[in-house]
């Protein structure tokens, strides 16, 4: 992790050490075995010819808490163990933050996790978190963030939060010689910045929220350095092209929204954002239909339809979702060992991306999970995905609690 991080966690261990008056302290978390299959040959020479890829992972959590509650912190060190990925086999803080409660204000400060969005396929407004990339490519892993935020709740206009973010993460990338690294190489320890000051550029970040009926609402607004890099492609001493990451500034305005209606969720995320070249704007929306006990069952059946538009221009970062369409079913048994199945394809005239998701605890310890990667159609030439089209993949996740 960036040096960025090291004071902000030397700030929770004083906090936590200077916490005589603690009344409790919890701790919890997993331990999991992951083998990775990858279902076709390697599409280059020098990623690994085995299609079992082994991975472990260890993720403990301290909750500790006092002044009845109003003042916690919590820790979470994330260690993964891949034996073929060595930017994969790396350990992280993904959160080590203190949160105080304080009448209508909620004040939090260190490494924190914020999500805003209402979409499946996509979250566009969500911004605050780098992703982690080396986990998994759909984009939900994300890295702790070095903040200061302040909270304030009112029944009648909503919360509003203000976020200082005093420190930058770099997005994480797969090794050159690994699988799910794309066409070219990237040398993430080559990135640039637009800012002078680089990863200590002070972004900020601004959310309104808000309940009104059957309405879910959000509002938000970041100044800073941009989660999402351009790939440069640049040649290395040996001649050979690499892609070197650029980080801008940008400036980006969002709109979450979400409207319930009996068993219809009806959901809009749309973003506004300058920094990238031309100013450009995306949206995700769609809805979200469930047939609740299911032939007279306990199990729930969810139909999922979104559509997916992104409209930034060739100078911007790609991205696979300029002009799709998702579907996908949700099904919940909604039985004692929790069993859940969630799948589900973005659909585009140059090809399919599709994945599955399933989980069944068993006691209440231990957890199943398979996840699912999947890429059909695609062409050679595409720019984003072409490099990927060999790489499709099922996790298997044996995890145990504590």
């Amino acid at each position: 992790m960036k040096a960025v991080g090291r004071p902000i966690l030397a700030l929770m261990f004083i906090l936590g050490a200077g916490s005589g008056d603690a009344q409790s302290a919890e701790w919890s978390g997993f331990a999991s075995l992951e083998p990775r299959w990858f279902i076709d040959r390697p599409l280059l020479p020098e990623q690994p010819e085995r299609g079992v890829s082994p991975s472990a992972v260890l993720a403990p959590e301290l909750r500790l808490s006092w002044n009845d509650g109003d003042d916690r912190i919590t820790l979470v060190p994330y260690l993964r163990f891949d034996a073929d990925d060595d930017r994969r086999n790396h350990g992280d803080v993904r959160e080590a933050v203190w949160l105080h409660v304080g009448g209508p204000w909620v004040w939090r400060a260190g490494l924190g996790k914020v999500f805003w969005g209402v979409a499946e396929s996509r979250h566009l407004v969500d911004i605050v978190n780098q992703t982690d990339l080396v986990e998994d490519i759909d984009e939900e892993d994300k890295l702790g963030q070095p903040m200061l935020s302040a909270e304030r709740w009112t029944d009648r206009v909503g919360t509003f939060t203000a976020y200082l973010l005093p420190g930058f993460r770099e997005r994480t990338f797969p090794a050159p010689d690994s699988r799910m690294r794309g066409r070219f190489p990237i040398d993430a320890d080559a990135a640039t910045y637009a800012s002078n000051d680089k990863d200590r550029h002070i972004d900020a970040a601004l959310r309104w929220s808000h309940v009104i009926g059957a309405w879910d609402l959000g509002v938000s607004g970041f100044h800073g350095t941009s989660r999402e890099p351009r790939l440069l492609p640049v040649e290395d001493a040996a001649g050979s092209v690499v892609l070197v990451p650029r980080y801008d500034l940008i400036d980006q305005l969002g709109v979450d929204m979400q409207y319930t209606r009996g068993a219809w969720l009806w959901k809009l995320e749309s973003i506004l954002r300058a920094g990238h070249g031309e100013r450009f704007g995306a949206l995700v929306t769609g809805f979200e239909y469930t047939r609740f006990g299911v032939g007279g069952s306990s199990a729930d059946l969810g139909l999922l339809l979104e559509y997916l538009y992104d409209g930034r221009s060739v100078s911007a970062p790609p991205t696979a979702y300029d002009d799709d369409l998702f579907v996908g079913i949700r099904v919940s048994l909604n039985d004692i060992d929790d069993t859940t199945l969630l799948a589900g394809a973005v659909l585009d005239s140059s090809g399919t991306v599709a994945f599955v998701e399933a989980q069944r605890r068993f006691g209440s310890r231990w957890k199943l999970e398979i996840e699912g990667r999947f890429f059909a159609g695609i062409e050679e030439s595409d720019r984003l995905l072409g490099g990927l089209r060999k790489d499709g993949f099922i996790n298997l996740r044996l995890a145990r609690y504590f």
